[in-house]
C-alpha cells in the first residue's frame, strides 16, 4: 500500500543529501521524513540523474552504515553541551 505523503522541494532536497550521506542510516530519514528505504530509493531514482542513482545505489547496497539492523554497534558521538538540539530538519537561529 503506498502512502500519501507530500513533500516540498527543501524537503526532498534534504532527503537526498542525507541519503548520500554514509553515516546517515535509512531509519533516521524514515522517523524525520516518514518515509521508507523503499520509498528513498524511488525518491532518488526520480530526482537524480541515472548515472547518479546507479552509483548511489552501488555504495549503498548492504553498507552496514546505513541500515541500523547491520550495525555492529552504535556510534556515540560527540555532542557539546552548547550545541542545540535538532527535530524534524528544522535548526533555530541564533
Amino acid at each position: 500500500m503506498k502512502k500519501n505523503i507530500f513533500l516540498n522541494r527543501e524537503q526532498i532536497d534534504r532527503i537526498i543529501e542525507m541519503a548520500w550521506e554514509d553515516r546517515t542510516p535509512f531509519d533516521a530519514i524514515e522517523i524525520q521524513f516518514g518515509i521508507n528505504e523503499e520509498e528513498v530509493i524511488r525518491l532518488m531514482r526520480k530526482e537524480i540523474k541515472p548515472s547518479s542513482f546507479k552509483m548511489w545505489r552501488t555504495r549503498v547496497s548492504g553498507r552496514r552504515t546505513k541500515h541500523s539492523k547491520l550495525m555492529v554497534k552504535k556510534i556515540n558521538r560527540f555532542k557539546s553541551s552548547r550545541q542545540k538540539g535538532i527535530s524534524n530538519n528544522k535548526i533555530s537561529k541564533r
